[in-house]
């Protein structure tokens, strides 16, 4: 929740095109964004007749030289698959340079696929760890004579789908939006009438497609949009859509993100969901019904509630402290939960002071306590927790902590202020 808040997709662009609503930034929301790998959706694009360029992933560098001949040709494309932006001036950890490059034949496909697989590929959105390259994508080389950026994506303002477009494609869409305005094209659908022909032959026609490729372009952004309505998701980026020298559109390059509550009925979309692409702090968390993100700070946070979560982090540094995580216990306050949430929190070692933040209001605070007595005593636990406590059974709560045997590694306290500024 809080990753998405500080990053979020295509927001300057929204509130270009948007100007009499503009988007508001909701810090408690749900995060709701599944992301593929990009030759999953390719494969997607492809299954709904839309233009893709000819290629296939590979899993090992035998693989990637097999690829290769399978294409044909001495003008390729490699690209390493990450879930991250900026790939293409990324490094890997072993010091090659570039997540996507040219390849001009099957050798040379498998010496790259060397050079990527395995690796950590770092880029300006992975930050210093990087992220693993499991596979490579390669693809025939397509050269476009014009290059367009199309998105379709909800958007919460005018509570219905938008398609933002702009000429300027193949560049970073918030950077347009920034620079050049003016080259925004954002075009809100009726849910109820999806994107009719009048729409989609004028949405390509203001970004400049030639005359013959206009009826393609218009087909394009139709199936996009079922796309997006029929698999659930909540953003389709082409970046760039480009039409080629040879008169065809063709989705060069696209990141597909769906809503995780429609899991139930988009099993198969879910299946591609790779693990090692996120962090694993927050995908053991998710397993335990915990929402769970790492930060970069020294002090520790057990809290019930989003809404209290975010506050709880703030108050912190409001008073000069740092929060070490997001940690949200939700409604599930119980030992079992609190213990999952301290071993995350102590498996980071910048930690040195936990804070726990628990309003009791469906939990009773005396069951809360009982739950971090056994979790202290169970872990020997050494760091210091500061226990924020109210609601139903306050006081009680008070009293079992008091008579915990290591009672100086814990301190209780009803006052959020004072539990934050104390020595």
């Amino acid at each position: 929740m809080y990753r998405l808040a500080c990053s979020r997709p295509l927001a300057a662009a929204i509130k270009t095109g948007l100007k009499e609503t503009p988007t508001r930034t909701t810090l408690s929301q749900q995060r709701r964004n599944l992301s593929i790998h990009e030759y999953r959706s390719a494969s997607l694009l492809e299954s709904y007749n839309i233009g893709v360029p000819k290629g296939n992933v590979a899993h090992s560098p035998a693989e990637a030289e097999e690829v290769a001949k399978q294409i044909g040709g001495d003008d390729m494309v490699i690209k390493a698959q990450v879930l991250a932006g900026g790939r293409g001036k990324g490094t890997f950890d072993n010091g090659f340079k570039g997540g996507v490059r040219v390849i001009y034949s099957p050798t040379e496909a498998k010496i790259l696929a060397e050079q990527m697989i395995g690796h950590k590929l770092i880029t300006k959105q992975t930050g210093e760890k990087g992220r693993v390259c499991n596979s490579v994508y390669i693809v025939e080389r397509k050269f476009a004579r014009r290059e367009f950026y199309l998105a379709v994506l909800m958007d919460r303002a005018s509570q219905g789908p938008v398609i933002v477009a702009s000429s300027a494609g193949g560049m970073d869409i918030e950077t347009v939006a920034k620079e050049n305005p003016s080259a925004i094209i954002t075009t809100k659908i009726d849910i109820h009438k999806g994107v009719t022909d009048d729409i989609a032959r004028n949405i390509a026609q203001k970004l400049g497609f030639s005359e013959q490729c206009i009826e393609d372009a218009k087909d394009t952004i139709q199936k996009l949009y079922k796309v997006f309505m029929e698999r659930d998701a909540t953003q389709i980026e082409i970046n760039p859509l480009s039409e080629t020298s040879d008169h065809k559109v063709l989705c060069m390059d696209a990141k597909l993100n769906f809503d995780d509550n429609a899991e139930f009925r988009q099993q198969e979309i879910f299946s591609w969901r790779d693990k090692s692409q996120e962090d694993a702090d927050e995908v053991k968390a998710a397993e335990h019904g915990l929402n769970f993100i790492k930060l970069t700070g020294d002090i520790g946070c057990l809290v019930n509630g989003a809404g209290l979560a975010m506050a709880t982090m703030d108050i912190i540094k409001l008073n000069g402290g740092f929060p070490a995580n997001f940690l949200d216990l939700g409604g599930g306050a119980t030992p079992e939960a609190i213990k999952k949430a301290f071993d995350l929190i102590t498996s980071d070692p910048k930690v040195t002071a936990i804070f726990v933040n628990i309003f009791g209001g469906i939990v009773r605070c005396d069951a809360i306590a009982h739950g971090l007595i056994q979790v202290v005593e169970s872990m020997n636990l050494r760091t210091p927790v500061i226990a924020r406590l109210q609601g139903t059974n306050v006081q009680e709560a008070h009293r079992l902590v008091s008579e915990l045997r290591s009672s100086d590694q814990v301190m209780v306290t009803n006052e959020i202020i004072r539990s934050m500024t104390r020595d």
